[in-house]
């Protein structure tokens, strides 16, 4: 039984393959094509799918995509004909997205087949099922709570769900215009981060400013008894056709403005991007978080009461808001949690795939996704090909010699760019694609971007954790395989780990088991044996670009940065022989 699934003509367009209820392969179409958050047809994820089932087109039995138009009409309409200004702008939008319907034909001249092969079943789930789904059916847990909150999918910012067996029981959706992830993009582009996927930046920013607007803020979002949220629609652009987001023919997403003249009145003048960041932006962000995770814990505490389960599972673009994801657990009563490593929109694809594997096919056994590690990999004959055709110098080492001499280099103080093994699913680079570096040197923030990154000086990088050691130097125990929690690190251990301590002493922090990867878990290791650290500084292996998939990108952007070392499968090249 072969299910594709697909999140397509949205942001992060990927595409995910499920063989008998495993997932077996998962990519977005930005690793492969390079452009960044693309939301075209992800036609060459779609192949490299099909490639890794070793199958054809035409051996698919069932399709799914992320989105279903069809979806939530009423309110559609109902919004519609009380703004009648926007009915034929929400008219043509129909139209245009039921022609993305066609999947059939899509597939069809993507892949250069007859579209008489194709003998799929096609299914379009909402986008926020799909989301839960991509959480729940990917857990170990046969019961849980389902959340999902981001921008806007098929109408809704917000699902609540009881999941069970093979079920996901919708329990209350917030409809648009309201929408906590509006919230805190409009926030973001007031402060000037106008880029789609800049909230995130913004988070990093939050911790440096204080509490000068929490109190003010509350007046563009309320909270509601039953569970939801309100926002203040003066502060913000009316609700278009386009929902927020704009594609463009290439494929690239721009985001359309949020924020009303009520903002300015209220707050000042917008910030420009690239210009200086002031106090009161700084404040802003404060506030804007504060109050996402206000609104964001008095959903969860809700859902707990009508669920009565401990267990929560959680996706959406909004789950990717790791300082909210570190507190929940003193904020609410859930006490474990699983999140879809691609919270995002890429997210979607497997979230379609394993709903129709479950509830529509009902399907009994269970997949549970231990690792994130579903993309592509590359053997040695081709890294070598790679390197020799890229001019560089190298030596090739068996495994522990390998580990040791990377172990040695990071101790040392050098940035190491780490390919290894199979690229992963999600945004975080979690010890595959990954840049290493030593996490207690107080120069080595200010090297990473000086030399590779040239990020804000505000962002913090991240710590992998061997998972047995977390609670030595963090202040919660529940373990972060995908990198989505930020937890306070230890007073005792802040100067130790001064180049991944956040101005508030946070850490976004990435465990590490040797189960889940045996190589980077024991790299660290290495490492502890030579330092007394258990982790190591991880960022992701690119520079102002989407995460390297290929050998050749990965040492092209070792040629092009100031890298000292690249780790390549068994190989190992020198910036100072190079």
């Amino acid at each position: 039984m072969l299910i594709l699934g697909l999140n397509m003509f949205h942001a992060d367009a990927s595409a995910a393959i499920v063989q008998d209820g495993e997932v077996i392969f998962a990519i977005a179409e930005e690793r492969l094509n390079r452009v960044k958050h693309y939301a075209g047809f992800p036609a060459l994820a779609v192949r490299a799918c099909l490639d890794a089932a070793g199958a054809k087109p035409s051996d698919l039995d069932h399709v799914a995509i992320g989105h279903d138009s069809s979806a939530n009409l009423a309110q559609k309409m109902q919004y519609a004909i009380s703004n009648p200004a926007k009915i034929m702008n929400f008219l043509r939008l129909r139209q245009r997205k039921e022609a993305m319907r066609d999947v059939r034909t899509l597939l069809a001249c993507a892949m250069d087949v007859d579209i008489a092969a194709l003998r799929f079943h096609q299914h379009n789930l909402e986008h926020h099922i799909a989301h839960i789904a991509s959480a729940y059916y990917c857990s170990p847990w046969e019961k849980a709570a389902g959340f999902s909150y981001d921008g806007s999918g098929d109408f809704v910012s917000a699902m609540m769900a009881r999941c069970e067996g093979s079920e996901i029981e919708i329990l209350s959706r917030v409809y648009l215009p309201h929408s906590l992830g509006s919230f805190y993009t409009m926030i973001c582009e007031f402060i000037g981060y106008k880029e789609y996927g800049d909230e995130g930046k913004v988070m990093g920013l939050a911790p440096y400013g204080k509490e000068t607007y929490c109190e003010r803020i509350k007046d563009l979002i309320s909270i509601k008894q039953d569970g939801g949220y309100a926002l203040n629609l003066s502060y913000f652009q009316p609700l278009g056709s386009n929902q927020g987001m704009q594609i463009r023919e290439d494929g690239t997403v721009s985001l359309a403005p949020h924020f009303s003249t009520r903002m300015s009145d209220e707050f000042g003048v917008p910030r420009e991007p690239h210009t200086e960041i002031t106090q009161r932006d700084m404040d802003l962000a404060f506030a804007m978080q504060h109050r996402f995770e206000e609104v964001f814990f008095h959903m969860l505490n809700n859902l707990h009461q009508k669920v009565a389960l401990d267990d929560l599972v959680m996706a959406g673009g909004c789950a990717l808001n790791s300082v909210a994801n570190g507190k929940l657990f003193d904020a609410t009563p859930f006490r474990r949690t699983w999140l879809q490593p691609a919270a995002g929109d890429e997210g979607l694809a497997i979230g379609a795939a394993l709903h129709v594997h479950y509830s529509i096919l009902k399907q009994k056994q269970r997949f549970a996704m231990t690792h994130s590690y579903l993309g592509p990999q590359f053997s040695d004959e081709r890294i070598e090909s790679d390197l020799k055709a890229a001019g560089l110098r190298y030596r090739k080492f068996g495994r522990e010699p390998l580990l040791e001499t990377i172990a040695s280099h990071i101790a040392e103080g050098y940035v190491i760019g780490w390919f290894q093994g199979r690229m992963e699913w999600g945004p975080r680079a979690l010890g595959n694609r990954s840049i290493l570096a030593h996490p207690g040197r107080p120069d080595m923030k200010d090297i990473l971007n000086a030399r590779i990154k040239r990020r804000e000086w505000f962002r913090p990088f991240a710590p992998s954790i061997l998972v047995e050691r977390q609670a030595e130097y963090f202040e919660h125990d529940h373990p972060s395989p995908f990198m989505l929690h930020v937890y306070k690190i230890r007073p005792q251990k802040r100067q130790e780990l001064c180049a991944v301590n956040h101005v508030d002493n946070t850490g976004r922090l990435q465990t590490v088991s040797r189960e889940e990867n045996p190589l980077y878990y024991d790299l660290i290791k290495a490492f502890e044996r030579k330092t007394g650290i258990p982790l190591v500084l991880n960022t992701s292996f690119n520079e102002n670009e989407p995460i390297v998939c290929q050998p050749s990108e990965a040492i092209d952007c070792f040629k092009r940065t100031r890298m000292d070392v690249l780790a390549i499968g068994s190989f190992v090249a020198m910036k100072a022989e190079n």
